[in-house]
């Protein structure tokens, strides 16, 4: 019984260090609900409970907004569109437009080796 009872100790305890080091080193975007300062505090000072409320509630997962939507694409992220800059935006619509642009002109070419199958 009692090893019983130190065996769990030793697994909660490397479950309550994990779950503080994921969560401080988590950046502050895949953290949902509170800030990542009151997430640290929950696991540091509510130690097996506040691990199990990380993971369950304030860990955002791959693949998801931190607000806990299907993923959001960077475009219509509203919180990645706040940090990038205005020319930022500018340069990169103008890279797609140039990007467009080329696939239409390849795409209206002709490949060279091939015809139209008609015969004269």
């Amino acid at each position: 019984m009692a090893r019983l009872l130190v065996v769990g100790g030793f697994l909660a305890a490397i479950f309550w260090i994990y779950s503080v080091v994921d969560c401080a080193l988590q950046p502050a975007t895949r953290h949902r609900g509170v800030s990542k300062g009151v997430w640290v505090a929950i696991v540091l000072l509510i130690p097996v409970l506040g691990g199990i409320l990380w993971f369950v509630l304030g860990r955002s997962r791959p693949g998801q907004s931190p607000r806990g939507d299907l993923y959001v694409p960077l475009d219509d992220d509203p919180t990645h569109l706040r940090r990038i800059s205005e020319a930022e935006q500018d340069r990169r619509i103008r890279q797609l437009e140039e990007e467009l642009a080329r696939l239409d002109q390849e795409g209206d070419a002709p490949e060279a080796g091939t015809g139209t199958g008609e015969r004269s």
